[in-house]
């Protein structure tokens, strides 16, 4: 035990050398608190996201030669190969901050680094409520979909908060029950009492060794998972998740980038097509409306806020192939304050989901006048 700890001492220790004497010029934003990204394009473009916003900083780098070294030494530190054949790079830093590199001459304007930072506090439904991007009643509805085991997909933009809303959704999974995440890069933050995270494995300077979402989710329909959270549906892993939640496992999850409800199960559908398996297309459709069973869609809009957009029922595929979804709540714009600040409202559409009666057996009071157009 006193060994791990202190290996983990001097891997902070090595850390903290490696900010002292590598990036030191944006030193002071990994320790602000309202800074949630860095992107450093080149030595002298760096930019950072505060209150969802971009702004451009002063800072700078001498010259391209200190900012790949700085590159270079953190793949040294997480072991993760940046040279020559190996022109980017995805890692999670010890502090549990994400950091993509790309450099010359991929990069053009120079070694290009984007940190997201890591903040050790959770935000809860409640947290969601009192930010405004979430009303009460269309919190209460998630957490009853969660309950439900209704299979649940966040969609949106980079930057929209996808993983925060997950993080907070994964969260109220009832704590009876086992929960397997997998992920490239750890970032979900699940207060459960029962989870097992899995994380990707790059291959080694041979090409072996790797170890990919698409593995990490075949291994874990053997390991008695009540639940499975994919953090990011970025590829063929999209057809063995679908099939997953149609062969028992409930209540699943994922995030995947997309923008509405409808161009979310298209992406679905398109990645659980890469696939070197052959399934018909028609097959793959239909496994992905019958599968997803809500949709939930995140959104940065123009005033740096982020708020939920939509919260949408599948209902599956009709005669012509096309995915049938229906919003139950989505965001309203009513207009801007004087800062230029977006004012709307998350408000019911008026339709009842098919799953209301699921709601009333199992005795949750949340009466139909919740989906009252105007409620």
């Amino acid at each position: 035990m006193g060994a791990g700890n202190g290996s983990s001492g001097r891997n902070k220790k090595v850390f903290e050398a490696t900010i002292r004497n590598f990036l030191t010029p944006v030193k002071e934003y990994l320790a602000d608190d309202t800074v949630t990204d860095i992107m450093i394009n080149g030595p002298r473009d760096i930019f950072i996201e505060r209150k969802g916003k971009i702004i451009k900083t002063n800072a700078s780098f001498s010259d391209e030669g200190s900012l790949i070294a700085a590159a270079r030494n953190i793949a040294q530190f997480v072991g993760r190969p940046l040279d020559d054949e190996n022109l980017t790079m995805d890692a999670r830093l010890p502090d549990g901050s994400r950091v993509h590199v790309v450099i010359p001459p991929s990069a053009r304007n120079g070694t290009t680094i984007a940190i997201r930072k890591f903040f050790k506090v959770s935000l809860t439904l409640k947290d969601l409520i009192n930010f405004g991007a979430l009303s009460l009643d269309a919190a209460r509805f998630i957490d009853i979909c969660v309950f439900l085991a209704k299979n649940i997909i966040v969609s949106g933009g980079t930057g929209s908060g996808k993983t925060t809303l997950l993080s907070s959704i994964a969260s109220r999974i009832p704590k009876t029950q086992r929960i397997i995440v997998i992920e490239d890069a750890s970032e979900l933050q699940i207060n459960q009492e029962h989870v097992v995270f899995f994380e990707t494995k790059a291959a080694n300077d041979e090409g072996k060794g790797a170890v990919t979402i698409r593995d990490l989710v075949k291994s874990s329909l053997r390991l008695r998972p009540d639940r499975i959270i994919v953090g990011e549906v970025r590829g063929a892993e999209a057809l063995d998740l679908i099939s997953s939640m149609n062969t028992g496992h409930s209540g699943s999850m994922g995030t995947v980038h997309a923008n509405s409800p409808s161009e979310t199960l298209v992406r679905l559908e398109t990645l659980a097509m890469m696939t070197e398996v052959d399934v018909p297309a028609a097959a793959i459709k239909a496994q992905v409306g019958s599968a997803i069973e809500l949709i939930i869609c995140t959104a940065r809009l123009y005033d740096g806020s982020r708020k939920i957009t939509h919260i949408s029922e599948v209902l599956g595929v009709d005669e012509v192939g096309r995915y049938l979804t229906k919003d139950i709540y989505r965001f309203v714009q009513k207009g801007r304050n004087a800062d230029g600040e977006i004012i709307g409202e998350m408000l019911p559409t008026g339709y009842v989901p098919t799953f209301y009666e699921d709601i009333e057996r199992n005795n949750i009071p949340f009466p139909r006048s919740k989906f009252a157009a105007g409620s």
